[in-house]
């Protein structure tokens, strides 16, 4: 706990068997409560890697659900188990889980209900091997979306997230699509209902072992960022009602 504020690490993989062990390793278990692992029909030994590692909360998925469908898993059982701060982790260890520390404190001290780890804050993407196409990519889209949410985030598209247990409640992510843009979707409810967003400067790692989709489905990702950004304009001028809302 942190300021008596219950910490759940929640870990959505897919075929993270080489590096769940390296990820939870570096989880700081001095202020961590309670780690969740869903694992969305992985192809590997996912689940016998967790098992091994001693994780409680294990989740598997008979059938793949999709990035999004996997985080409504991570989501509603953290708010089982009573979270007040919930961290989204990736378990293939693209993130450090060392800033873990850091980005509890924020809410844990009522700074920021929500924090996201940057990887565009400083020159982490680039130093850490982002393909030079979706760093540019990034930076548009995260232009687009700040002018019409009328924000300025360093990065909408990070996958390092933490969020107090009240904003997840407040919020109906159940709405949101199961693929990648569910992300998105997250971002503008947390807007919508007139929460900030913390930011802190996150090193990132691409090599082999790390998740990552290929140009074909970050072109429909992008696709689907300019419609939810679109979207969220619309609902506030009141021009539409869309569902993600309610």
């Amino acid at each position: 706990m942190l300021n008596n504020k219950k910490i759940v690490v929640v870990l959505p993989a897919y075929n993270a068997a080489l590096t769940l062990e390296k990820t939870y390793n570096e989880i700081p278990f001095d202020i961590v409560d309670e780690v969740v692992l869903v694992d969305d029909a992985s192809k590997d030994e996912t689940i016998a890697v967790g098992k091994q590692l001693g994780i409680r909360h294990i989740i598997r998925h008979d059938n793949n659900k999709g990035y999004g469908g996997n985080q409504k898993s991570c989501y509603n059982k953290a708010l089982d188990l009573g979270a007040d701060i919930v961290i989204m982790l990736h378990p293939d260890y693209q993130y450090t889980p060392k800033l873990i520390v850091a980005m509890s404190s924020i809410i844990a001290n009522d700074v920021y209900p929500v924090v996201f780890g940057s990887r565009i804050l400083g020159k982490g993407a680039l130093i850490g091997g982002m393909p030079i196409y979706k760093y540019i990519a990034n930076r548009f889209l995260t232009l687009v979306q700040n002018l019409l949410l009328n924000q300025k985030l360093s990065e909408y598209h990070t996958g390092y997230r933490a969020f107090s247990g009240t904003v997840l409640k407040s919020i109906d992510f159940m709405a949101n699509d199961d693929d990648f843009i569910f992300d998105n979707e997250m971002v503008s409810q947390i807007f919508m209902k007139g929460y900030e967003i913390g930011e802190v400067t996150c090193p990132t790692k691409y090599f082999e072992e790390a998740s990552s989709i290929n140009f074909k489905r970050s072109s429909i990702y992008g696709m689907g960022v300019l419609r939810v950004s679109l979207q969220h304009r619309l609902h506030m001028w009141g021009w539409i009602k869309a569902k993600i809302y309610n």
